[in-house]
């Protein structure tokens, strides 16, 4: 099992095997006990870092003896603070469960099968084959080799039109007019063999005896998935950049930080509180870490959507309030594929997928 807190920041094909909210009977255990022993130990870093051997183990000793006290001392109060929370629990899921089901016209036995579905959805995910990648490879530098062709002609166009505009008996402008004609020329040229080389290598690895003509039929197919690479390029960088905010936020929560952010917290179910304390600088510094992440994802929310736009058929885009949601980061394994259209799936639709989620609360 892993925790509740970082099994999100797993993909979703280890969070369905292995998330405690997926693994009957854990209930609502989170699996964090680790996490809350660092966090309430964080505080001897001030007091054991230049004190000597002797009083370093001694504070740790006197630290955990009395965390032991108090929570023994608390365990009563613990147990039934979380029963009453557990029964009000059930009680508001249970209702809303049902209140759904009435809507969506669902049963409890479509739940497990929501969730073996997409179980083998991501199994039956794969990465293209070796050829495959060099074929994609391959369409796009033929279409580069078109683009420095291209090039090449326009700057020849250019040369052989480069005193035109020159005044009769000028040699100086002549001259000036003739050495950039020139130099274009030459670079535009220099352009064109690099991309013929290219062309060939691939040729020779793929075997491909004709060259594919652009517009042909295994040019469109692999232009096609070439449109997906950068897809998957988009959607990677987009998953990187929420993967090192959460990690940011992460900090948050952390004993020490003493940082209050409350916009935050509707935003990431990390922490419930931030009241401990640090210093300024750090402060500042993790405030302008979030600043800038923030304004680099957005960048990076247009750019996807633009790569999702141009695929057949569009994919679904995705706005900075979907980013914000902690439990977003599972989402991103069924963006990745875009061969198979799951947008009408049943366990793929948003709906479907939170009541799913209240129902696997439960159990």
């Amino acid at each position: 099992m892993v925790g509740a807190f970082h099994g999100h920041a797993h993909n979703r094909r280890c969070q369905l095997d292995w998330h405690p909210m997926y693994i009957s009977g854990t209930g609502h255990t989170e699996g964090e006990g680790c996490e809350h022993i660092f966090s309430a130990s964080n505080d001897l870093a001030r007091s054991t870092r230049h004190a000597n051997r002797f009083h370093r183990h001694q504070a740790i000793e006197e630290h955990f003896a009395f965390w032991d006290a108090n929570k023994y001392a608390a365990l009563s109060n613990y147990l039934w603070t979380h029963y009453r929370k557990a029964l009000k629990s059930v009680q508001l899921l249970t209702a809303e469960l049902e209140t759904i089901k009435a809507e969506l016209r669902l049963s409890d036995n479509d739940f497990p099968g929501f969730f073996d579905q997409e179980r083998i959805y991501l199994d039956g995910l794969k990465q293209p084959a070796p050829r495959d990648r060099l074929s994609i490879r391959y369409v796009e530098v033929l279409d580069e080799l078109a683009e420095r062709r291209a090039e090449w002609d326009l700057a020849r166009e250019s040369g052989n039109n480069a005193l035109n505009g020159v005044h009769i008996g000028s040699l100086e402008q002549m001259h000036d007019a003739l050495k950039q004609a020139r130099i274009r020329v030459n670079s535009s040229y220099t352009k064109l063999q690099h991309a013929e080389g290219l062309v060939a290598h691939c040729e020779t690895l793929l075997s491909v005896d004709e060259r594919w003509l652009i517009g042909g039929d295994e040019y469109k197919h692999f232009k096609e998935e070439a449109t997906l690479g950068k897809y998957h390029t988009a959607l990677d960088e987009l998953e990187r950049l929420v993967v090192m905010r959460l990690f940011e936020l992460s900090k948050l929560s952390l004993s020490g930080t003493g940082l209050r952010f409350p916009l935050l917290v509707s935003a990431c179910t990390m922490t419930d509180s931030f009241t401990n304390c640090l210093g300024y600088k750090l402060r500042q510094q993790i405030s302008k870490a979030l600043q800038w992440r923030s304004d680099t994802i957005r960048n990076a929310i247009n750019c996807y959507n633009i790569q999702a736009a141009s695929l057949i058929p569009p994919r679904q885009t995705i706005a900075w309030k979907d980013i914000a949601k902690y439990s977003f980061l599972g989402e991103f394994d069924l963006l990745r594929d875009s061969h198979t259209d799951i947008q009408d799936k049943d366990w793929a639709r948003p709906a479907h997928r939170e009541v799913t989620t209240k129902y696997f609360k439960l159990c």
